[in-house]
């Protein structure tokens, strides 16, 4: 899996007084994510792969539904699990317009939900590049102790089944008509990014199945040789979801994330082939700047 194969996600960010919890997506900012069509495509083509006409679907914080919409689509019964209430509301009136009662919404919390009887596949999109922000390890963590604990049988399916990360060190331009400010944004992969300059070839940091060990923590510590001089003032995290895999085939459907980029606290000027140690340590949900907060370049070498 390369690392430079990287796509396009959801901002996933809350809206500013808003009273809701800070992992509470509002109603408008859905929007986002179903005009993203490398979301939009990449969970339609999975979920058509990894769902089959008569099976048990749990979609945990199903958001608008068009991901249990793309289950019921398949055949499967589809249960669809919301707390905020006007996003729930969203999305009952668009699935009965759309699937009728092919699917059960639950006003629940996904991070407490424990189905009645066993599922075939869970779907859980509650992801944000770098697993910041949003609680997609806290949600899956959880969904598998009370699965167990509930003695409901074999896990079901995750979907997505997999993640991979990776940081790459950046020359970034942060100023913007004269006006310099190094603060965190968002790229889309797939669109030039003049303003960036990448410093050496991004490198993986932490790779998992939802359905083996998921890791507590997001932490790195790697060696990179810069490819060209340059003042690193930033790295790039990367995030690819493999939402389903055959392994008959080895191959994936995959979900590209933006990428984010996140300003050094110490910015450093380096020479082609210097050493360059980036490290960062931070909780998976944590905002973004206990990344910045962490993320430290050191030369080495």
């Amino acid at each position: 899996m390369s690392p430079t194969k990287l796509s396009a996600i959801d901002l996933g960010l809350a809206a500013p007084h808003t009273g809701m919890p800070a992992d509470v997506i509002p109603l408008q900012y859905h929007t986002n994510m179903l005009t993203d069509p490398h979301r939009m495509d990449s969970f339609a083509e999975a979920i058509a792969v990894a769902v089959k006409p008569g099976m048990r679907v749990l979609d945990l914080g199903t958001g608008t539904g068009v991901l249990s919409f793309f289950a019921a689509r398949q055949g499967a019964t589809v249960t669809a699990v919301e707390r905020e209430p006007g996003v729930l509301a969203a999305a009952r009136a668009a699935l009965n317009a759309n699937v009728g009662d092919a699917v059960t919404l639950v006003h629940g919390d996904a991070r407490t939900y424990v189905p009645s009887e066993p599922v075939d596949v869970v779907l859980c999109e509650m992801m944000h590049v770098g697993q910041l922000r949003e609680k997609q390890i806290e949600v899956i963590s959880g969904f598998k102790a009370r699965y167990a604990a509930a003695g409901l049988g074999p896990m079901p399916r995750f979907l997505p089944e997999a993640c991979v990360q990776a940081v790459q060190p950046v020359q970034q331009d942060f100023t913007y008509h004269g006006y310099t400010v190094p603060a965190p944004y968002f790229q889309d992969p797939f669109a030039p990014q003049p303003r960036s300059r990448g410093l050496a070839g991004p490198q993986v940091w932490q790779s998992f199945l939802y359905d083996g060990e998921i890791p507590q923590v997001c932490q790195a510590d790697l060696a990179f040789s810069i490819d060209q001089p340059g003042r690193l003032n930033a790295i790039r995290m990367v995030t690819k979801n493999l939402l389903a895999i055959e392994p008959s085939s080895g191959s994936s459907v995959d979900w590209l994330m933006n990428y984010l980029v996140v300003p050094l606290a110490r910015p450093v000027d380096v020479q082609a082939g210097q050493a360059v140690r980036v490290r960062f340590s931070y909780l998976p949900g944590d905002e973004i700047p206990a990344l910045m907060s962490s993320v430290q370049a050191i030369v080495t070498g």
